[in-house]
């Protein structure tokens, strides 16, 4: 949102500021300023001055030599310039020596300007410089009777030809002036006009704000004799507005008008478009106007497309549309996307002779997903995508028709169609003062308060305590949003600073935050460090990752408007993510690198998505440098220890993973319930990711866990009686594991078990192929007694027997 500070003072006359101060004050009361430009920025020393004679320049063919005099009492200058459109007797701006211009629209904006300084062109003196507009600052937008290429002629202009001479040049042209720009958030619907920003100015520095009158207008004439209006979609259209004028004349808007538009950034057209921006700008009210000649049947029909429906816009361009879009149609054919542009088939073109003139209030939703679908943005579209205020509309009407009027741009009709079947009516909340207070922290007086609320056009009952609310603020809801109001005009930075009064509640981290919060706990404790990547994967990481063709993981979420392919598919793992980190880290040469990251990952119950997916949170490790299969083991034991899971573990070698080495992997199970799998990333897939080492990967699906059954923390004594400590060799097959070795240790051995180690691995010339040996340290204990040698010998004979069932006998 811009304004010109010269449009703001339009309404609030008493307006005397600096822009730096306009900024400043404005912000703090809640308008934020994001910026100010000068139109008068690097502008010195310039007058206006009257070309008395023009002669050539004696050394120059196509330069001349002037006399310039820049004042009444006649006092001369003599000029050297090439411009071809000057003639004697021409006023012109003059920037006397030492004076500064903007620059030209050859070099654009100088910084600092350019100094002015006497010289010679070709030999001949010269004591200053006649302007063009683009010398001024300015351009053919905010002045479009300026040259394209020359001087500005000030007596061509029948606003500045009476201009004396000597005078002030940027006044004369209205440069004094400075252009703002707001970021307005979207809950403040008023404040995306001028009329409301003008307000928030006289409130903020405690003026009057004086609103345009606008008077009734129309001739004996009924416009229901001109045409008929029939909504048919209530709840799309809320409020619908029209009048007619007819005997239209199209012509140049007046300079004042062209000015204020330029200065918020929309180029003139004519009268009658000129007229429906300015109120646009002015009321924050979109308004539309069709050749009434184009209309059948003299009706108006608001309707909703139908499907596939082709209409062509004001821009050219055949749109096709569906039926949620909101349609301005006449009795025959559709005329204008509702909202957002009006129809070719109905343009304002300079044989209009009758006019019909569209205010209205459209569903605010309803303008923002059609825009969207069709990829379309207008100026309308974006206030009316606000949620505009109905009672707003006729009044904005009223304007427009007043505006035609003293333009004398056409004759209105008598009377409007008005179709507002439900009016909008103004919010009462009530206030108290010293809630107010005791929320702000501050002791303001109720009379302050008060003065506040009217200051903003808020009606005060005083007796029953009422604040009345217009309807364009549909911002103010209950007390804490008058309190903001008190707050922002009292000033925030005189409210002093409190400490905020509460009772004590009681308050703690969910069950899965705590678990989480070990987890971290548990492998920053091994030298991991936690990373996060995007919850978006492309699908080229199936690939990357050798997924076979059925491979679940490739069951993933496409996303419908997504930021690229890169980032397509909802991730069904956080390998991919992994990976590029470790590559990331590698490639810049840090070594020995250590990252974690709780995951979201996304599993859809069904493709296409009837209903939410399924998303759980994995915990996946990944490394690389020191450490190895079975060091990433260990992190998962201490991991799972830290959890509180009292039952040892199940390691399965093959996890069935074509990402990981098919000799080293496993999948990890607890209690039946495969929770997790790890190993080293098989080598295509590294090369893959560009990593030169080995790389080690765990995932461990923290949902399973989190659900499966954990021990109760209890205090055990200091032992009181004498460990028996038996070593045990075995001989065995390589395809026996250790874990189902340990299993029958566990089982057999019972409570009188207190550990075991496996402390030997041995494969080699003493032991025939095929077979390994393996020892372990048996720890015995038992709680209440001392072991006898004959209980301990009766245990191990069971193991014994145990383990040769299985496979595993003595080593000898």
């Amino acid at each position: 949102m811009n304004t010109s500070l010269s449009w703001i003072k339009a309404y609030v006359p008493e307006l005397n500021c600096t822009a730096k101060e306009y900024t400043d004050a404005m912000t703090l009361s809640g308008t934020k300023v994001e910026g100010y430009k000068a139109f008068d920025q690097y502008l010195e020393k310039i007058v206006v001055g009257r070309i008395n004679t023009i002669e050539k320049h004696p050394n120059a063919d196509k330069l001349v030599v002037c006399q310039v005099q820049i004042d009444e009492d006649g006092r001369e200058i003599q000029i050297v310039t090439g411009a071809p459109n000057i003639k004697e007797g021409d006023k012109i701006p003059v920037v006397l020596e030492g004076g500064r211009v903007a620059g030209s629209h050859h070099d654009g904006m100088v910084e600092g300007g350019l100094k002015i300084k006497k010289g010679k062109l070709r030999g001949v003196e010269s004591f200053g410089m006649m302007c063009s507009i683009e010398e001024l600052g300015s351009d053919r937008e905010m002045y479009p009777d300026a040259p394209e290429d020359g001087i500005y002629i000030l007596s061509d202009n029948p606003e500045y030809k009476d201009a004396p001479l000597g005078k002030d040049a940027v006044e004369v042209l209205g440069l004094h002036d400075v252009n703002f720009e707001y970021e307005i958030t979207s809950n403040r619907v008023d404040c995306f006009g001028v009329l409301g920003i003008a307000r928030e100015a006289a409130a903020t520095f405690g003026k009057k704000f004086i609103p345009p009158v606008v008077t009734d207008t129309g001739n004996s004439e009924k416009v229901e004799d001109y045409i008929r209006v029939d909504v048919q979609e209530p709840a799309l259209c809320t409020r619908y507005t029209a009048r007619v004028v007819k005997n239209i004349k199209l012509a140049p808007s007046p300079e004042w008008m062209q000015r204020r538009l330029a200065s918020v950034g929309i180029r003139s057209i004519n009268n009658i478009v000129d007229i429906t921006n300015y109120v646009m700008e002015e009321y924050s009210q979109p308004m539309h106007a069709y050749d009434l000649d184009t209309i059948a049947d003299q009706k108006i029909i608001v309707r909703k497309a139908e499907k596939g429906e082709t209409f062509t816009t004001l821009d050219g361009q055949e749109r096709t549309l569906d039926d949620t879009m909101l349609m301005i149609c006449d009795g025959e054919k559709p005329i204008g996307l509702a909202g957002i542009m009006g129809g070719e088939n109905s343009m304002i073109t300079d044989s209009v002779t009758t006019m019909l003139f569209e205010a209205a209030t459209f569903d605010s939703t309803n303008i923002r997903l059609t825009g969207k679908k069709l990829g379309m943005r207008t100026d309308a579209q974006a206030k009316f995508e606000k949620g505009l205020d109905p009672n707003t509309a006729m009044e904005a009407m009223n304007r427009a028709c007043q505006l035609i009027e003293e333009l004398g741009a056409g004759e209105v009709v008598g009377g409007a169609i008005d179709y507002y079947p439900v009016k909008k009516e103004p919010v009462v909340i009530p206030y108290d003062a010293d809630k107010i207070n005791a929320l702000l922290g501050t002791d303001i007086s109720e009379e302050d308060m008060i003065r506040y609320f009217e200051a903003i056009d808020l009606t005060v009952d005083r007796e029953k305590k009422l604040v009345v609310v217009p309807t364009w603020r549909q911002d103010l809801e209950r007390l804490v949003d008058l309190a903001e109001e008190v707050a922002r005009f009292y000033g925030y930075d005189k409210i002093p600073m409190t400490l905020p009064e509460s009772s004590a509640t009681t308050g703690g981290l969910s069950e899965k935050m705590l678990m989480e919060n070990r987890v971290r706990n548990a492998v920053e404790a091994y030298g991991f460090c936690e990373g996060m990547t995007f919850s978006f994967e492309s699908p080229k990481v199936y690939d990357k990752l050798n997924l076979e063709a059925d491979d679940i993981l490739r069951k993933s979420i496409v996303i419908s408007n997504p930021l690229g392919e890169d980032y397509s598919v909802m991730r069904t793992s956080a390998i991919g993510g992994m990976l590029t980190s470790l590559a990331t880290n590698y490639n810049h040469r840090n070594k020995n690198v250590r990252l974690y990251e709780l995951a979201n990952v996304y599993f859809p119950k069904q493709l296409p998505l009837t209903e939410l997916p399924d998303e759980r949170v994995q915990l996946t490790l990944g490394m690389y440098g020191e450490g190895d299969f079975y060091d990433l083991k260990g992190v998962i034991e201490e991991l799972f220890g830290k959890l509180g899971f009292s039952e040892t573990a199940e390691y399965t070698p093959d996890a069935g993973k074509t990402f990981l080495h098919p000799g080293r992997q496993a999948k990890v199970s607890y209690q039946g319930t495969e929770v997790a799998y790890f190993g080293e990333v098989h080598p295509e897939v590294r090369k893959n990711y560009a990593v030169g080492e080995r790389v080690y990967l765990a995932v461990i699906d923290l949902e399973k866990l989190f659900v499966l059954p954990k021990k109760t923390v209890k205090y055990i004594d200091v032992p009181k009686f004498p460990a028996i400590v038996r070593d045990i060799s075995l001989m065995m097959k390589k395809d026996l594991l250790a874990g189902q070795i340990e299993a029958v240790i566990r089982k057999k051995g019972g409570k009188l078990v207190e550990g075991y180690e496996l402390f030997d691995v041995y494969e080699g010339e003493q032991i025939k192929s095929g077979y390994k040996s393996l020892a372990y340290k048996i720890i015995f204990r038992a709680k209440d007694r001392t072991l006898t040698d004959e209980e301990v010998s009766g245990t191990m004979d069971k193991m014994i027997a145990a383990l040769e069932e299985m496979g595993a006998s003595l080593r000898k």
